[in-house]
């Protein structure tokens, strides 16, 4: 038969993919004139035209069959067209897998029935029933062996359900020659399944909808069919008995599956609490492994479960978590305080202190551990300073003979000068306290400076951990970096406040270190109070100066390792201070040592005399002498911060009452009255007189004694000799000044506060005065006062009274040329008064006057009136001679001073 129409076409089809028995809707051109045209339809291969409804020439429905093959073309036959053609294709996926439990909105295939419990995976927990294949493509195992991906992915799982699961594994053992298509279609797989099981029972109800409609619409249809046809009104009609046959069945399903389905309930309740068991036994755990790993050491993972524990569970509600969490709190109390009493125990290493210290820190302890370690450390090194001190004071006491402590100064097995030189050399900068000596030194050693040694050794060992806490303390380096950011405005507060805490621990520790020091070295210089907790030696001869240059060392040694921890000097003081005293000591001692021993070479003169006619008693002597300052050659060398120990010598003395003066030290040769002749027992100095003599000895010491010390030290090798007479000398002019100037101002101000009463005395008034008749008391008094200056000073040293007059008179003169500018305006007689008063100090001082003092008094002439009259000049000068000739004897001082060059 002819075709009066073309083919069907095959335009669309939508959905392109799926299952089985899904519903399409296929359009194209052609596709028939009615229901009746329509005579074939395949999709895959499969007949679909039982299920095919037609709508229209461009649009069919119908239900995708079962097919062998995956992928078909859509082909549609009419009557009017024939076999028709199709432009796209339709994809057939395989069909889900359906468990005995599982919902479905269609009916399941029998022969496609799935069975979870016949097609279990041995790797798959029974709990979990998850499928075998989750990625839902062809599995292809690879060929590399079991052993090889272990040691690649060491510690790692390819079992999906595992915490430690591995997708890189996963993939290589079971997809390793799978297409990156394929792997594509994976990956919609699992977001497909992820999407389902989020949305659940309402992705079930949206997949299976359209099969309840049609199910709504074919129950609507028979029961219209059935009013029509009036079968429904009567009594057992056939709704009536397919209602009761549905009834029925649904009675017997339930009670068929009530069993099962009670089972899978309690069952899916055991699962979810597995899983919840599974999924928060991390929390669970927590407080044993806690326990494991305290007891272990891990203090590092503890931390960090207690830090994630606590970002879970630290805010939750649910009451099993809140019960577990307050556990877990409790055993982190404890660890904190375990590791504080750890942090606190003494001794301890600045490692461990730091460990701890974080760990507090990262557990939040309250306070401020890192302060409690730094207090810990102090009290600590305090105690061990006292418990050296006690232990050698008892070892002293049980055995005071084993180590004789040298060194009696009456001892005749006392070793000499020259016995103990190259022991007391050898001890050079930045060498060890014990280094090249046997046993026998550390017998010989006296009690007394092996404390020292001792001492300062603990302090050396302790003090630089103790700052170095410290300087972490400061910069926060103690903390991790999270405890830092949560804590840093609050310990930067602490540090604030903190600052003077700290500097009072270390000063402590100073003065603790200084005063055990000078109770073993200088026993007299602590006071009473102190002696019983810082003496307490008990100990009546005194150490030698070998010893004490020894025990400098030690504390010098103890200062420069102080210094480079870059503590601060004003904290370092008092040692500075010790040592200056122990080099004031270890002077004064050798010294008398020397003494002592050139007194006794008269003994071991021997009256063999030599081709110069010589004995050797001068070489003896001189040998004592370059001993001695050999001796003292590490002792008076002035260390950075050090003072002169003869410039403190001089300062001292001229600063010191009478009452003060320590004169115990000297011999009862140099003591005794007969070594000063003229000089009677019950002569005393006064103030002003002592510091006229240190004046003078300032000017002997500059101009004779430096030089030939500098001349001893060159001979004797000793370096740098130009810089410490430099030194020295500035060292000396400075306080020579100082000195000078408060002679001065204990001379000149007196004679310059008397002369302003002495003028205006008896109601003297320039304006109003008589004709004078000579010159007045006051000035009379002045000069006698000066003259007084001068015999003061001439007794003690001639070379002083220019020097010291010359100031005197400058002073004089300034405060009189002061009151005369004063004066409003004068009278005759008062011009001509105050002129001869002038003139008569200026021409009897002459010789000691200066540019600032004849300024002076020409500022003072200036301010008068000229003189009128030949006949006031002339009495003037008749007054001049007048005063001269009747002062005559008291002004001769003055005149035989005037063959002297006058020194300022």
């Amino acid at each position: 038969m002819s075709r009066s129409r073309q083919p069907p076409l095959v335009t669309g089809i939508s959905p392109n993919e799926g299952i089985p028995w899904t519903k399409v809707t296929i359009r194209g051109e052609n596709l028939g004139t009615g229901p009746t045209d329509l005579i074939g339809l395949t999709i895959c291969g499969h007949n679909c035209l039982l299920t095919a409804e037609w709508m229209s020439a461009s649009k069919i429905v119908c239900r995708v069959g079962q097919a062998k093959n995956d992928k078909g073309d859509i082909i549609v036959t009419t009557k009017s067209g024939g076999r028709g053609t199709s432009t796209v294709s339709f994809k057939l996926l395989k069909p889900e897998k359906i468990g005995i439990l599982d919902q479905s909105a269609v009916w399941v295939d029998e022969m496609n029935y799935y069975d979870m419990r016949t097609d279990r995976n041995k790797g798959i927990p029974p709990l979990s029933l998850r499928p075998a294949n989750p990625l839902g493509i062809e599995i292809e195992k690879s060929k590399f062996s079991q052993k090889d991906l272990e040691m690649l992915f060491h510690g790692m799982s390819a079992d999906f359900t595992s915490e430690n699961f591995s997708a890189a594994w996963y993939l290589i053992e079971n997809h390793s020659n799978t297409s990156f298509e394929q792997l594509k279609m994976a990956v919609a797989n699992l977001k497909r399944q992820a999407n389902k099981k989020s949305e659940g029972s309402l992705a079930y109800v949206k997949g299976g909808l359209s099969t309840f409609f049609e199910a709504q619409d074919a129950l609507s249809a028979i029961h219209q069919k059935l009013e029509a046809d009036g079968t429904e009104k009567v009594e057992g009609s056939m709704t009536q008995k397919l209602e009761n046959v549905l009834n029925r069945a649904s009675n017997t399903a339930d009670t068929l599956f009530q069993e099962v389905l009670g089972r899978k309930d309690k069952a899916d309740s055991t699962r979810n609490a597995l899983n919840v068991l599974q999924r928060f036994k991390f929390l669970f755990n927590l407080p044993l492994n806690i326990e494991r790993n305290i007891q272990k050491g891990d203090y590092d993972v503890v931390i960090n479960d207690y830090e994630k524990a606590k970002s879970l569970f630290g805010k939750t509600e649910v009451q099993v978590f809140k019960k577990y969490y307050a556990e877990v709190e409790t055993r982190i109390e404890a660890l904190r305080e375990l590791l504080l009493d750890k942090l606190l125990e003494t001794p301890s290493t600045l490692h461990d202190q730091k460990r701890y210290i974080r760990y507090l820190s990262d557990l939040h302890t309250p306070g401020d551990p890192a302060w409690q370690c730094i207090g810990a450390q102090h009290k600590w090194i305090l105690q061990l300073m006292h418990s050296c001190k006690e232990g050698y004071v008892k070892d002293l006491k049980a055995s005071p003979g084993l180590h004789s402590p040298m060194l009696d100064l009456d001892n005749g097995t006392r070793p000499s000068v020259l016995g103990h030189l190259s022991q007391t050399a050898s001890l050079k900068r930045g060498s060890s306290f014990q280094s090249g000596r046997d046993d026998t030194w550390r017998y010989k050693t006296p009690h007394r400076v092996a404390f020292v040694e001792k001492l300062t050794k603990l302090v050396l060992s302790q003090l630089p951990n103790f700052w170095k806490l410290w300087i972490s303390y400061v910069n926060g380096s103690l903390f991790s970096e999270t405890a830092e950011k949560s804590g840093q405005i609050e310990r930067s507060k602490n540090v604030r406040q903190r600052q003077n805490d700290f500097k009072k621990m270390i000063q402590e520790v100073m003065h603790s270190l200084v005063k055990l020091a000078r109770g073993a070295l200088l026993p007299l210089s602590i006071r009473e109070g102190e002696a019983k907790q810082y003496g307490g030696w008990e100990v009546k001869c005194e150490l030698s100066g070998q010893w004490l240059a020894h025990a400098i060392q030690t504390v010098r040694l103890t200062h420069e390792s102080l210094t480079a921890l870059e503590i601060p000097n004003d904290l370092l003081q008092t040692i500075q201070d010790l040592v200056l005293d122990l080099r004031v000591r270890c002077v004064m001692v050798t010294l008398q040592h020397t003494a002592e021993e050139i007194k006794r070479l008269a003994e071991k003169e021997d009256w063999i005399v030599d081709n110069e006619g010589l004995t050797s008693l001068p070489c003896q002597f001189e040998q004592c002498i370059v001993c001695s300052l050999q001796s003292l050659k590490g002792v008076l060398e002035c260390k950075p911060g050090e003072a002169s120990v003869f410039i403190y010598c001089l300062e001292q003395l001229s600063t010191k009452p009478d009452a003060d003066i320590d004169t115990t030290h000297l011999s009862v040769d140099v003591s005794s009255p007969d070594l000063f002749g003229s000089i009677h027992e019950d002569f005393s100095l006064t103030s002003e007189q002592r510091l006229l003599i240190v004046l003078s000895n300032c000017c002997f010491l500059e101009r004779h004694t430096f030089l030939n010390i500098a001349e001893h030290f060159e001979k004797h090798n000793f370096q740098g000799i130009e810089k410490i007479t430099q030194v020295s000398m500035a060292s000396l002019k400075e306080l020579d000044q100082r000195l000078f100037e408060n002679y001065i101002e204990l001379k000149a101000d007196p004679i310059v506060g008397s002369l302003e009463p002495g003028i205006y005395a008896g109601y003297f008034d320039w304006k109003d005065c008589l004709p004078p008749t000579g010159v007045r008391n006051y000035l009379k008094e002045a000069l006698v006062n000066i003259i007084a200056v001068h015999a003061e000073v001439f007794t003690v040293s001639k070379e002083l009274v220019p020097r010291v007059l010359s100031k005197v008179v400058e002073a004089v003169s300034e405060e009189l040329s002061r009151l005369m500018q004063c004066v409003s305006s004068f009278s005759r007689n008062g011009a001509l008064q105050a002129r001869l008063e002038i003139c008569a100090l200026r021409d009897t001082v002459a010789v000691y006057l200066t540019p600032e003092s004849k300024s002076s008094f020409k500022q003072a002439l200036e301010a008068l009136p000229q003189l009128s009259s030949g006949a006031d000049k002339k009495l003037l000068e008749e007054l001049l001679n007048k005063f001269k000739s009747s002062m005559h004897l008291q002004l001769t001082c003055f005149q035989a001073a005037s063959s002297t060059m006058m020194k300022t």
